[in-house]
């Protein structure tokens, strides 16, 4: 009885987003990055798929 596991990614913040524009840092924060070099595990969705594309120059990706 084997579930289908949603595939996850692992997106970490490798840049600040100090004096970066407004909606980047909150699409960050949507993302569950709070600080340089923290990695949270998110479900691989079109939604989380268009936020990582919109700050992609700030976090490296990677799947999980």
């Amino acid at each position: 009885m084997a579930d289908k596991q949603a595939s996850k990614l692992r997106v970490t913040l490798v840049r600040s987003t100090n004096g970066k524009i407004q909606s980047h840092r909150d699409t960050v924060r949507g993302l569950g990055l709070k600080r340089m070099h923290h990695t949270v595990e998110v479900e691989d969705t079109p939604a989380i798929r268009g936020m990582i594309n919109k700050v992609n120059y700030l976090v490296r990706v990677e799947e999980a």
